[in-house]
């Protein structure tokens, strides 16, 4: 059995994600030298901290919020598909488009802005949105 690496953001993406459906509040990793504690709350979100110095690499990269660059109706995926498919986490470049505002008639594109793995998706789909609300996290690669 391989040990996990979790000082990778896709892997502490994946957990937080198990935690939150679970229902789990947070959890604690001890390993000799360090530790991992994962704090999820419906208000800050993923909170990640580590202390110690298990081995190199150990700190994590915290993730990037995608905010709104206008007010208007969040829609993850172009409004007319068909039916709604999301693969997170997934990894995007900094071109990519991950989303839109919908503001009458009118598309915004919501580009990534970043290159990284988009772990979250913050707000519902066909909701109001104010400038700044927080869309999407994008974990950047280590």
């Amino acid at each position: 059995m391989s040990a996990i690496d979790f000082s990778d953001p896709a892997t502490i993406a994946v957990l937080a994600d198990a935690l939150t459906a679970a229902g789990v509040g947070g959890i604690e990793i001890s390993r000799p030298g360090g530790n991992l504690r994962l704090v999820i709350s419906a208000v800050g979100g993923v909170q990640v901290s580590t202390t110690g110095n298990a081995r190199p690499g150990l700190a994590v990269i915290p993730a990037v919020t995608v905010k709104a660059p206008m007010a208007g109706r969040f829609c993850p995926s172009y409004p007319s598909a068909p039916i709604e498919i999301e693969h997170r986490p997934r990894t995007v470049s900094e071109q990519d488009v991950i989303g839109f505002i919908r503001i009458g008639s009118v598309l915004l594109l919501i580009p990534a802005g970043r290159s990284g793995l988009l772990s979250k998706r913050l707000t519902e789909p066909d909701a109001l949105v104010g400038f700044g609300d927080p869309l999407f996290e994008i974990e950047p690669h280590s």
